[in-house]
């Protein structure tokens, strides 16, 4: 039995956790600007052009969460973030949000007290070699040196999977996507591992892509996504929504381009739910009735994000794979939005 003392301070702290998340959405709607912390360049995912427009995969999403929230998708402000800086940022609240080909990991997830609201990118670790190496396999990479950059979970798992197979691990730490690709190129490592959607980033952004392979071997599970602090329990419910709102809406065949015609003439009880023509959704997570609408509506569903940044028909050229909608063999997947 839980004494009444106990039940005191639980309800205390609900009320402190409640009020402390509640004061996230309260803060972006007062400044009327999303703060968003993204990679600080990476092809297909996050980068500024000339002028300083960013765009990608992951721009895309959070221009996603400000329409929902500010009925705006251009009030975002992007923060670039390195590895040694994004989850102190999120931490610190200098950003709102974290959408930087983050893993969702035991221990970032409860020991670093965040809160992965879902994954928009199933990846796992890759390698790339110049072509002229001759090597077609990890197994082939014994002893040869390989940039990898500090900190993150690649350095952990290669270091695993190189001690599993009895190989000699012989790294080049860097500190960052831009130091590695510099220092693969400039020769000072033969092999560049981290996820391998990043290799498919980065060989796309050389003059010379077809001489650099990534190699057939995916060594680990990378399940990338959008980060918030754990005590942030309603913003965590509105941007893990805003995610699967867009998953959603491509199962449902919901696109930028029909919605406004889906919203007057669909039938289907969960689409009329989605677009907030019934039942209002949103008001339980502190949002208006058309906040996935306004979502779907800032760059298109998961499918149209994807194929528009990072698809088959782009430099990057990633086929969906594991990212395909459940129904086509993927893990896309969103709960019931009843």
């Amino acid at each position: 039995m839980i004494g009444r003392a106990t039940l005191g301070a639980l309800a205390a702290t609900g009320m402190l956790v409640a009020q402390a998340s509640a004061e996230v959405l309260a803060d972006i709607r007062q400044r009327g600007e999303l703060h968003c912390g993204v990679n600080a360049g990476l092809a297909g995912f996050a980068a500024p052009d000339a002028n300083g427009n960013w765009t990608g995969f992951d721009v895309a999403f959070c221009r996603a969460v400000a329409a929902a929230v500010l009925r705006d998708p251009s009030k975002v402000k992007f923060v670039p973030t390195d590895l040694e800086t994004r989850f102190k940022l999120l931490m610190d609240g200098e950003v709102d949000l974290l959408v930087r080909n983050s893993t969702w990991t035991f221990s970032r997830d409860a020991a670093l007290k965040l809160e992965f609201a879902g994954v928009n990118y199933y990846d796992g670790q890759g390698f790339m070699v110049r072509k002229e190496l001759g090597v077609t396999s990890v197994k082939e990479l014994g002893e040869a040196p390989i940039c990898v950059q500090r900190g993150s979970t690649s350095a952990q798992n290669l270091a695993d999977y190189f001690g599993a197979n009895g190989m000699t691990l012989n790294t080049v730490e860097v500190e960052s996507d831009a130091e590695g690709e510099r220092r693969y190129t400039a020769g000072d490592c033969d092999a560049y591992t981290t996820d391998a959607s990043g290799l498919a980033a980065t060989r796309a952004a050389f003059a010379d892509p077809e001489n650099h392979i990534v190699l057939p071997e995916i060594i680990s599970k990378e399940p990338l996504g959008p980060v918030v602090r754990q005590q942030d329990g309603q913003w965590g419910d509105v941007v893990r929504w805003t995610l699967f709102a867009l998953i959603a809406a491509e199962e449902y065949g919901v696109t930028s381009k029909n919605i406004e015609e889906l919203v007057k003439s669909s039938a289907t009880p969960e689409i009329q739910r989605l677009l907030g023509v019934r039942d209002d959704l949103g008001a339980m997570i502190g949002l208006d009735a058309e906040w996935a609408k306004r979502a779907i509506q800032a760059s298109g569903n998961y499918g149209e994000i994807f194929a528009a940044n990072i698809g088959e028909q782009t430099p990057i050229g990633l086929a969906r794979g594991l990212n395909a909608q459940w129904t086509q063999g993927g893990l896309m997947y969103a709960p019931p939005f009843r």
